[in-house]
C-alpha cells in the first residue's frame, strides 16, 4: 500500500493584514423614515444605528471586495501573487455561478489562486477565517485572502418597519498566513436549522421563474416586491442574547483564556443592545475595547467583523498584538466564534 506524503504547512496561522471599504454614500435615519412610520429616536434606541452606507451603481460586490482586499494585502506586506486562495462570504452576489471569488482573484493579480464563495450569513467571516486557518496549517495555501462583502441595500424592503433601518453595504478583508505561535484559536461554530425561518429571504428566486405572481408581496404602489431579507426581531434578539454569550464563553475556554485576558471584543454588528447584553453576560472588564461600529455602518452581515476590526486599528482604539474575541451569528441560524491576535 502506497503511503501518502504528509502535508507541510505552517505550525500555526495568524491574521497578517486587514482592510475595509465603505461606500461613499452615507444614509442617515431621516432617509429611512421617508418610507416607514418610525422616528430617529426609535431607531437609535432599538438598534444603535445612526447612519449606514449604501453602495452606488459602480460599487459592486466585486469592486468593494477588491478595494478592501487591496488594503489587506498591503497591510500584510505581501504581493497579490502570493495569495494561494480567496474565500468570499456573501449573500448578495446575485449571479448563481461562477463564484465572485474567481473574478476577484483574477482582478487582484493572484497567480491562479483557488477561489470560492461561501454563504453563511452574518457568521460568514468566522467560517471563512476557520477555513483559511486550516489551509495555511495544512499547507494547501501559504496565504489566504478572506473577504466578507455585502450589498444588503439590494435586499432591503424599505417599507418593512422591522428591517428597513438595519442593513448597510461594505466589504472587509483579512490576509491569513503562517505564524510561529498560536494566533487564531479554536473555532466554536454550529447551526440551529430549526430556527432558520427567523431570518430568511421573503420570496425564493424560482417563484419569479414560475411566473405565478399572485401570492408575491406588493409594495405601496401595487408593484411586485423584489426579494428581501426579513426576520422575526424578538426571536432573533432572544437567541443572540442568551445563546451567543454562551458560544463566546466557549471560544474563550477553547483558547485557554478568560475575559480578563482580552483586550478587544468584536462581535457581529447586529444591534447595540445585543452587544451590550453580551458584554454584561460575559462580565467583560472595563479595559476591554468593544466594537460598536454599527452606529455609523449598520448591519453589513459577513463584512461587519472585519470592517469593525479595521476601524478599531485605524483609530488606535485597538493595536497590533491585542487579543480579540470575535463572534458572528445570523441567518441559518449559524454562528462562529474564536479568539485572535490582531494584525
Amino acid at each position: 500500500m502506497a503511503k501518502i506524503r504528509p502535508s507541510k504547512g505552517a505550525p500555526y496561522a495568524r491574521i497578517l493584514g486587514v482592510g475595509g471599504y465603505r461606500p461613499t454614500r452615507v444614509v442617515p435615519n431621516e432617509v429611512i423614515l421617508e418610507t416607514i412610520d418610525s422616528s430617529d429616536e426609535w431607531i437609535r434606541s432599538r438598534s444603535g444605528i445612526e447612519t449606514r452606507h449604501w453602495a452606488g451603481p459602480e460599487e459592486t460586490v466585486a469592486a468593494m471586495s477588491i478595494e478592501a482586499a487591496g488594503k489587506a494585502i498591503a497591510d500584510a506586506g505581501i504581493e497579490a501573487a502570493q495569495i494561494g486562495a480567496v474565500v468570499v462570504s456573501t449573500v448578495s452576489h446575485f449571479s448563481q455561478t461562477p463564484a465572485i471569488a474567481t473574478e476577484i482573484a483574477d482582478r487582484l493579480g493572484t497567480d491562479k489562486a483557488a477561489a470560492f464563495d461561501i454563504s453563511a450569513g452574518c457568521a460568514g467571516f468566522g467560517y471563512g477565517l476557520t477555513l483559511a486557518k486550516g489551509m495555511v496549517v495544512e499547507g494547501s495555501a501559504e496565504h489566504v485572502l478572506v473577504i466578507g462583502v455585502e450589498r444588503l441595500s439590494d435586499l432591503t424592503d424599505l417599507e418593512d418597519r422591522a428591517t428597513a433601518f438595519l442593513f448597510g453595504d461594505g466589504a472587509g478583508a483579512v490576509v491569513v498566513g503562517p505564524s510561529k505561535e498560536p494566533a487564531i484559536g479554536p473555532t466554536v461554530w454550529g447551526s440551529e436549522g430549526d430556527k432558520a425561518a427567523t431570518i430568511k429571504q421573503t420570496v425564493p428566486w424560482d417563484r419569479f421563474r414560475l411566473g405565478d405572481l399572485s401570492e408575491l408581496p406588493l409594495d405601496s404602489e401595487g408593484n411586485v416586491k423584489f426579494p428581501a431579507i426579513t426576520q422575526e426581531g424578538q426571536a432573533v434578539f432572544r437567541w443572540a442574547v442568551f445563546e451567543m454569550a454562551k458560544v463566546a464563553q466557549q471560544a474563550l475556554d477553547a483558547a485557554g483564556i478568560s475575559a480578563d485576558d482580552l483586550d478587544v471584543f468584536i462581535p457581529h454588528q447586529a444591534n447595540v443592545r445585543i452587544i451590550d447584553s453580551m458584554v454584561k453576560t460575559l462580565k467583560l472588564p472595563e479595559h476591554v475595547m468593544v466594537a460598536r461600529d454599527i452606529r455609523t455602518t449598520g448591519n453589513t452581515s459577513a463584512a461587519s467583523i472585519p470592517l469593525a476590526m479595521e476601524r478599531l486599528l485605524a483609530t488606535g482604539e485597538a493595536k497590533s498584538g491585542d487579543t480579540a474575541l470575535v463572534i458572528g451569528f445570523g441567518a441559518g441560524l449559524v454562528y462562529a466564534a474564536t479568539v485572535v491576535t490582531l494584525p
